[in-house]
């Protein structure tokens, strides 16, 4: 939300929530990383987005209203194409004689107000809403696809006929195939989704999209046009058209109207033929503030703590897709000031950051992690994040480095976080290493979150309150005797969240904090892994479980999400 700061500053300082200093650091991190003061103020818990939206419907005398979960009529939304609406960040929610009723963040943008009034040749009756409303409201564009989807991808099928005896690179140029591939791509990214999967099954293609972690089946298309498709993402992405037998990998920047984003492509062999893996890379994400990422109070006050620290290493653990980069960038841009030189070395670069020297790997170049850290290593760095420690190169020089006055960052794959310390020992570093350097471990996975607008409590089962009773007694931090809720929360499933019961996801994190006994026993002839946990349940280690169940009890997710994910 963007207001204009001699208007806001004073406003936010009347109601004595803010402070000056406050709102000068604020002014100052806005500076440094594009982000309003005002995101800033939310993200950092100092005021509310509903509070800040209600002082400043007030101050403006503009009514405010809430859009999201609401049916808007097609007649009037296409009153204005999607891209002059979030170009304007405005939109048309209702229409009542010649008055269009015009949602918008920011009231004081008169020209965005007047512009649409002389497209729209009607007069507009403005209300307030927020950022997120209106993001939820831009997704009703996306909505029209959804539905029109089938057929189009049907009308362009009839079509294909065209490329029949043609070569690949000119197959995958006609409009038939150019016209099914992008309305692929933008039906994921209506759904959110993160992948796409383009399968070759021995009678057809499958088209899966995965969506908040899941898998979904999409469409299934005639074999005959594998070849061609396959070709188009190969010409998009500068790989070898003609290589059919062997593994390649490259990216592209996908721009449609308004939408634009990176893909990362991962083209494998297979026994029918080559399957295709498209991530959908948003990097004008900006990166979350730790209550953003869903942490409870006090895994945000060990994670303080730790990025305070001049020294030593951070890292997060968890399977591919669990969010661990998002947690990393959001670390970053806490440490982002202008008195330290952070850099990064990164395969890929999925965020953009401001004022962060980025190093993208290049193995072709002989730029791998190992390299690419002995040359941040020589341009005077404070911070450094390292994307993944996977051999024992590269573990051995992030601990030097940590040992020696940087601050290190980086991801390792492991199930939980106390089983990091047994296998940086696998990579070849040295106990005394380890124990010198580590200062925390975060371990997290995604879950869905529950549709907010479907959301309903229920009386738990008597065979589900056994499950969560048996994971807590079986559970090797060894807790206390835990209670079991007599209510959670479910989504009944409704048209915003496609009957799913599920909308977005947030993380479930579980945060190993060094302390100076577990130094002692992690460096001792009679360390173990068991042994290890048992002074990490003394100090009230929350798991990934136990923080899990603790957002099953606020609404955030479903205790059937929780045991989904964790699966021990």
């Amino acid at each position: 939300m963007k207001i204009a700061l001699q208007i806001l500053k004073p406003l936010l300082l009347q109601t004595n929530l803010v402070t000056e200093e406050q709102f000068n650091k604020a002014l100052e991190l806005s500076k440094r990383t594009g982000q309003s003061v005002s995101d800033l103020l939310i993200s950092q818990g100092v005021i509310t987005q509903d509070y800040l939206i209600d002082l400043l419907s007030k101050f403006f005398n503009t009514p405010r209203v809430k859009i999201s979960g609401k049916e808007i009529n097609s007649e009037f939304l296409n009153l204005i194409p999607e891209d002059i609406a979030r170009a304007r960040n405005a939109i048309i929610f209702d229409k009542k004689d010649d008055y269009i009723y015009l949602a918008v963040t920011d009231p004081t943008d008169l020209e965005s107000i007047n512009f649409i009034q002389r497209y729209t040749n009607l007069s507009a009756k403005v209300f307030l809403t927020t950022d997120d409303d209106l993001k939820s409201a831009f997704a009703l564009y996306r909505k029209q696809l959804t539905e029109n989807f089938a057929n189009i991808i049907e009308d362009n099928l009839r079509k294909v006929s065209i490329i029949e005896g043609m070569n690949l690179t000119d197959a995958a140029s006609e409009m038939p195939i150019v016209s099914l591939f992008d309305t692929i791509v933008i039906y994921a990214y209506s759904l959110s989704a993160s992948d796409i999967h383009i399968e070759r099954l021995s009678d057809a293609i499958l088209i899966r999209f995965r969506v908040d972690g899941i898998l979904r089946e999409i469409v299934r298309l005639p074999q005959e046009i594998h070849n061609a498709i396959v070709a188009r993402v190969k010409i998009l992405a500068g790989l070898q058209i003609d290589e059919h037998y062997r593994a390649q990998d490259g990216r592209f920047k996908y721009q449609k109207g308004d939408d634009a984003f990176d893909v990362r492509v991962s083209i494998l062999p297979t026994f029918y033929g080559e399957k295709i893996n498209m991530r959908l890379l948003l990097g004008s994400i900006k990166p979350m503030s730790f209550e953003e990422l869903g942490m409870e109070k006090d895994t945000i006050e060990v994670m303080d703590a730790n990025v305070k620290r001049s020294y030593g290493m951070i890292l997060v653990t968890g399977p591919t897709g669990s969010g661990k980069t998002t947690t990393l960038y959001s670390v970053l841009s806490k440490l982002n000031r202008p008195e330290v030189n952070i850099v990064t070395v990164e395969d890929p670069i999925e965020y953009e950051l401001r004022y962060i020297n980025q190093v993208q790997v290049n193995t072709k170049s002989g730029l791998d992690f190992a390299n690419g850290l002995r040359s941040i290593l020589r341009q005077d760095p404070n911070i450094i994040m390292v994307g993944e420690i996977r051999d024992s190169e590269t573990a051995a020089i992030a601990t030097n480095a940590a040992l020696t006055g940087h601050l290190v960052l980086s991801t390792l794959h492991t199930n939980d976080a106390t089983t990091a310390i047994p296998r940086l020992f696998d990579l070849g570093v040295q106990p005394f290493l380890v124990s010198a350097t580590i200062n925390a471990v975060i371990a997290q996975r995604l879950v869905r979150k529950i549709c907010r607008n479907c959301i309903e409590s229920y009386k738990l089962p008597n065979e589900t309150k056994s499950a969560i009773e048996r994971q807590f007694k079986n559970s090797s931090l060894k807790k206390k005797n835990y209670s079991v809720p007599a209510e959670l929360y479910r989504g009944k499933g409704c048209k915003i969240c496609n009957y799913t019961g599920y909308k977005g996801r947030v993380a479930i994190y579980e945060i190993f904090n060094v302390t100076e006994d577990m130094r002692i026993f992690i460096q001792s002839p009679e360390f173990s892994l068991d042994g290890l946990r048992e002074i990490a349940g003394k100090y009230n280690m929350v798991s990934l479980f136990e923080d899990g169940v603790r957002k099953a009890q606020t609404g955030q997710t479903s205790i059937e999400e929780v045991f989904r994910v964790i699966k021990e």
